[in-house]
């Protein structure tokens, strides 16, 4: 099923058209942008001029050609503060459906704001929580407080950029007292919601649209030196934030748009957007912003697939991680049964050795994820098929990971037949010393695993590890002789004996047939 959604918003108009499957899951196809800058227009007069509505039909009849040309098959388009504060918006509306076929549903700021928490919960692992949305728009301020089982709170402020900076903001750079007035008017606008949020307790504070990420994205690249390639569920410190927003505020529209990470088309409205972020994260007792790259839209796309029975974001708060992650393996028509068989080993291998690396269960779940895409490289070429895999899992679109934990997840596809990462390797260069040993640690598991179902024969049985006389004893049931597991086994140990400190020895019994019934290869509950 095809599905495009339109979002008509106060800065800009976004086509975004998706590939559902049956599983609820969506792959990205189209994604269009057309910066209108509605906002500025009402803000300026109330109402929305000719020429303004003119774009939007023009714009709109194109998207929608695009939608057909990628054959989709559902279509839907909402307006946002735009089209519902102008004097005239019912009218603008009604002349696009008349002259492009698109119905256009304007939607109140609260169910803006549903809209997009659900995208959110959808992208960005809610941990911990409760968690404040903030979606930044060029006309409105949508707020939303919630955790994994669903919205608890929800609300529309008058607060975009588009809005405020037309109203608010005198001078280029902006001026002290520009700042001043931004805060005042921001602070005044939350005051009427910051105790029914702050009565909550939240724990984080995640920001989408494009001026929230732009913030994130800037205030990353001059931390790390480089403009990271995405921002979903990147977060930045308010110290980080506070260097960017010096630099913001001295700079005019010229100089911000040269800043690593901003779209020219947005520099204008930085200020305004750093003080709402500000301000946010001061009235919460907040330290720490993290973006989503999912807002409106995605949340428009994922009403329709509710609508199907197909979008269930209920349950455990990681589920997206999972199923993002068995997606893109089916995306890639991964060998499913060998993916398993070395996750289900990889996990009996890291419990037994546990008293040895001392992971945790974000090192767990890393390990078994790392192990069910190991291989979805040979989609591209059996040939350097763990090159391929890493690549896959950088821009495969992964949701609910931090850019880090990507990255390890790639180090882990990149490196799991031989070798030491190396720094030459860009995701492994951009992580910190604790997440390479990370890596070091997972991957001397992967690799005895993968090595034992070489022959993707699942030969092997269930794993148990005994650790005595300074030694680990790998111990497992196996079918036939399993001759090419155990030379495996002795190809890939030295990792294992390096990290972990031990020298390490398998012992294959021979199996019993009840020892290789289907259920004895599925992980424990919660992680299969």
């Amino acid at each position: 099923m095809r599905i495009g959604a339109l979002d008509l918003g106060s800065n800009s108009f976004h086509l975004l058209v998706v590939e559902a499957r049956p599983d609820g899951s969506f792959t990205p196809l189209v994604r269009e942008k057309e910066m209108l800058r509605l906002g500025d227009v009402v803000a300026a007069s109330g109402r929305l001029t000719e020429e303004a509505v003119d774009r939007a039909v023009e714009v709109v009849g194109r998207f929608r050609a695009i939608a057909e040309t990628n054959q989709v098959d559902e279509l839907v388009a909402y307006g946002t503060a735009a089209l519902r504060e102008a004097e005239n918006g019912p009218e603008a509306a009604d002349r696009i459906e008349a002259e492009t076929g698109v119905a256009v549903q304007v939607v109140n700021g609260i169910r803006e704001a549903q809209l997009v928490f659900e995208a959110v919960r959808a992208s960005v692992l809610m941990e911990p929580a409760p968690v404040v949305c903030a979606d930044l728009g060029g006309g409105s301020l949508e707020l939303a407080l919630g955790d994994r089982y669903g919205l608890q709170y929800a609300t529309s402020l008058h607060l975009g950029v588009a809005r405020l900076t037309v109203e608010l903001v005198r001078s280029d750079p902006p001026t002290h007292k520009d700042r001043a007035r931004l805060r005042r008017r921001i602070e005044q606008e939350l005051e009427s919601v910051v105790p029914d949020l702050a009565a909550r307790h939240p724990r984080q504070l995640v920001g989408s649209s494009g001026t929230m990420c732009a913030l994130v994205r800037a205030a990353a690249a001059l931390r790390d030196g480089s403009v990271p390639a995405s921002v979903n569920q990147l977060s930045v410190s308010r110290s980080e934030l506070e260097s960017l927003f010096e630099l913001v505020f001295s700079l005019g529209a010229e100089d911000r748009a040269r800043l690593p990470g901003v779209d020219n088309r947005r520099a204008e409205l930085l200020p305004a957007g750093a003080v709402v972020a500000e301000s946010l994260l001061d009235l919460l007792g907040l330290d720490t912003l993290t973006a989503s790259e999912w807002a409106l839209r995605e949340g428009m796309v994922l009403r329709v697939l509710r609508k199907h029975d197909r979008a269930d974001l209920s349950g455990d708060p990681r589920a997206i991680r999972r199923a993002s992650v068995l997606s893109l393996c089916r995306r890639s028509s991964w060998r499913e049964p060998h993916a398993r068989a070395v996750a289900r080993m990889a996990l009996e291998l890291f419990e037994g050795t546990a008293p040895l690396h001392h992971g945790d269960e974000v090192d767990r779940e890393l390990l078994e994820l790392a192990a069910l895409l190991h291989d979805v490289g040979e989609h591209v070429s059996r040939d350097g098929h763990a090159r391929h895999s890493a690549y896959l899992i950088e821009h495969g679109g992964l949701r609910g990971f931090s850019p880090d934990e990507v990255r390890i997840l790639a180090c882990l596809a990149r490196y799991h037949t031989r070798g030491r990462p190396r720094e030459s390797f860009a995701p492994f260069e951009a992580l910190g010393e604790t997440d390479r040993s990370r890596v070091l640690r997972l991957l001397a598991l992967l690799r005895i695993a993968d090595g034992l179902d070489v022959s993707h024969a699942e030969v092997v049985g269930p794993i148990t590890v005994e650790l005595a006389d300074d030694r680990a004893v790998i111990r497992a049931p196996a079918r036939g002789e399993a001759e090419l597991e155990s030379w495996m086994f002795h190809r890939k140990r030295g990792l294992f004996e390096e990290v972990l400190g031990v020298p390490a020895t398998l012992e294959l019994s021979r199996a019993h047939h009840d020892e290789f019934e289907p259920e004895a290869f599925v992980p424990a509950a919660g992680h299969g």
